[in-house]
């Protein structure tokens, strides 16, 4: 069982958690996730490693409530427990020896997208950051990025806070502004992550994005976490979570995301069978 040491509602949509799993917070690094388990009837989800504090020994993570598992993990308070906490899983992200780098967020992914920022600021880069959101109200993580960022641009959709517009579109003025970058990572929604390596490509410069399909296992073994890169096939869990955003597929990607919407909505109603006679 993996204690909740700390609970942050960061938005309606968004929380926060600080979970007690020092076998964790001593290996983890930036890029990796963790799966867990709500409770022992629960589903295996995967999150992202929001951040780590290895003399704590601690994992945060930040997840967006959109389904019945999240809907449960959030109903979890300060004190209380989840199941299973295993991890840390995937391929770090590769930070070290760039020069500048742009990491361009959008709406949660931003909690996938922090810690990698943290990091290649630690190494030594050069860190711009774009972050999207669609409104002011579910803006997160702005002072974070902002203490590892040598500049962080949020924009919002209806220009209720930063500038109005999309994170291409800041992405493109940095670039024709003169900004020499390494390399741009990406990291939010596959819609999103799509358009900035279309127009990476444009300037030929390299794009990593960060995917998190279905998994269950998160060791390789169950195949549901596949994408097509490069024309051949790859596992997120433990080829990625990180990929060249040039090489990916998106539309597949795309089509493939939402397949299980319908089951995901009927589990916010359903309850098994073998439950309700353990109940009885």
């Amino acid at each position: 069982m993996y204690k909740i040491v700390k609970k942050q509602i960061l938005n309606e949509y968004v929380t926060l958690m600080e979970i007690d799993a020092p076998f964790v917070a001593k290996k983890a690094k930036a890029g990796q996730f963790i799966i867990l388990r709500v409770d022992e009837n629960g589903e295996r989800i995967p999150l992202t490693i929001a951040d780590y504090n290895r003399e704590k020994g601690t994992i945060t993570i930040i997840f967006q409530i959109v389904g019945a598992t999240t809907a449960k993990l959030n109903e979890k308070k300060e004190g209380e427990y989840i199941c299973d906490f295993a991890g840390p899983l995937g391929t770090p992200s590769e930070t070290e020896g760039f020069k500048k780098v742009a990491v361009i967020a959008g709406g949660v992914g931003s909690a996938i997208a922090y810690p990698t920022a943290k990091q290649l600021h630690m190494d030594g880069a050069i860190v711009h950051a774009v972050a999207g959101f669609r409104n002011k109200n579910l803006v997160i993580l702005e002072e974070e990025f902002k203490s590892c960022c040598d500049k962080f641009i949020v924009m919002t959709d209806d220009g209720s806070y930063g500038e109005k517009g999309l994170v291409t579109d800041a992405l493109k003025k940095l670039i024709e502004s003169g900004e020499k970058y390494d390399r741009v990572i990406a990291i939010g929604p596959l819609v999103m992550m799509k358009f900035v390596c279309k127009l990476t490509k444009e300037y030929d410069i390299k794009t990593i994005v960060s995917m998190n399909p279905v998994m269950i296992d998160g060791t390789g073994m169950c195949g549901g976490c596949r994408l097509t890169v490069g024309g051949k096939t790859k596992f997120a869990c433990v080829d990625g979570p990180d990929f060249d955003g040039h090489q990916v597929d998106f539309d597949e990607a795309i089509a493939r995301s939402g397949i299980y919407k319908d089951f995901e909505r009927q589990s916010h109603e359903h309850i098994c069978n073998l439950l309700k006679e353990q109940k009885n």
